[in-house]
């Protein structure tokens, strides 16, 4: 069986001496859509699973990190935030040329764009985008002390080390020359903020990482692709969430191709009703939003950067990368418009 990223033989051997309760492998397909991370549907004799590696080629450091995924999702198990139930971890690359883990199938749906929403009512679509807000401060919620997270991150300083991690992401995928890009990071290190709450974050909070329930009451199954979660500032989450979010009207968001054209969907929140719901679920202070929204649009470049350097290399596996270097500027641009208000 020739899978790209899978050495079908060794995997089934590791999991006969591992994982045996799981079930004899029989198949394995990859999921479309993952510009990250491979995910895979693996099928057994027993159950269906899900397996989750890091991409072919160009891996940053300390980016696609399968051992942070699995630690988070193994500590939020028990607790309010909905994830897939953890199943195995192998550290050893030798088996499929990558760390990876086991989780269990959620029977959810992956809602990518307005074809997914075709059919549900604006009420129903308009309580799945609150739902979303509620699990995003149920997550920052979490007392990760108590979990088991105590180590998981350094709070203090979290934002500044952001903006130093991405830049050095930056500097290890560009494909070219872009004075905006300098300009922004030094308008980023003039707003960055002194002081800031501590909790646990996502790092890639947005629709299409979470698997949904659409009817009869919608909901949130799952929240999936932990792997840039960490103990952190959780308006830098929002910021992102709202990052992705396209408003009806905003024509230059979708002309980027990364959770594009969902929540223009008749019944969607608006970034600026998803943020209220946020607070008022959270009660946090939103008077500095518009820096993480910066923020958001800043490191969002980065990783398309980091994608779009894959491609380059032959690197990427499934469709739709072609032109996804292009909205590199146009993400930059969008962060100065923010910082100008």
């Amino acid at each position: 069986m020739s899978t790209p990223g899978i050495d079908w033989n060794r995997l089934v051997g590791w999991m006969a001496a591992n994982v045996p309760d799981a079930g004899e492998p029989t198949g394995i397909s990859l999921i479309a859509g993952g510009r990250s991370n491979l995910t895979y549907v693996l099928e057994t004799r027993e159950r269906r699973l899900v397996l989750r590696r890091p991409p072919l080629g160009h891996v940053l450091p300390t980016a696609h990190d399968m051992g942070r995924e699995w630690r988070v999702i193994s500590a939020l198990a028990p607790t309010p935030v909905p994830v897939p139930e953890p199943v195995a971890f192998c550290g050893d690359e030798d088996v499929i040329g990558a760390p990876f883990y086991l989780m269990g199938h959620v029977e959810g749906a992956a809602v990518r764009n307005e074809e997914d929403v075709e059919g549900v009512a604006p009420e129903q679509i308009r309580r799945l985008s609150e739902r979303l807000a509620e699990v995003l401060a149920a997550i920052h919620a979490i007392d990760y002390e108590e979990v088991g997270l105590g180590d998981f991150g350094r709070p203090e300083g979290y934002m500044a080390r952001q903006l130093k991690r991405w830049g050095q992401q930056w500097e290890r995928s560009k494909t070219g020359e872009l004075p905006e890009y300098d300009r922004l990071v030094a308008r980023l290190r003039e707003r960055l903020p002194v002081h800031s709450a501590s909790t646990l974050v996502h790092g890639d909070y947005r629709l299409d990482n979470t698997l949904v329930r659409l009817s009869p009451e919608p909901g949130i199954l799952a929240v999936v692709d932990w792997e840039m979660s960490t103990l952190g500032d959780p308006l830098a989450d929002l910021g992102l969430t709202l990052t992705y979010w396209q408003d009806p009207g905003d024509s230059e968001r979708a002309s980027i191709p990364v959770a594009t054209g969902v929540t223009v969907a008749p019944g969607f929140l608006n970034t600026r009703e998803f943020a209220a719901h946020y607070a008022k679920i959270s009660g946090a202070d939103l008077a500095d939003l518009d820096f993480y929204v910066a923020f958001g649009n800043y490191k969002l470049a980065v990783i398309v950067e980091g994608i779009h350097a894959r491609f380059k290399q032959g690197k990427t596996v499934g469709e739709g990368f072609e032109n996804i270097g292009a909205s590199v500027p146009t993400l930059i641009e969008r962060a100065h418009r923010v910082l100008e208000g």
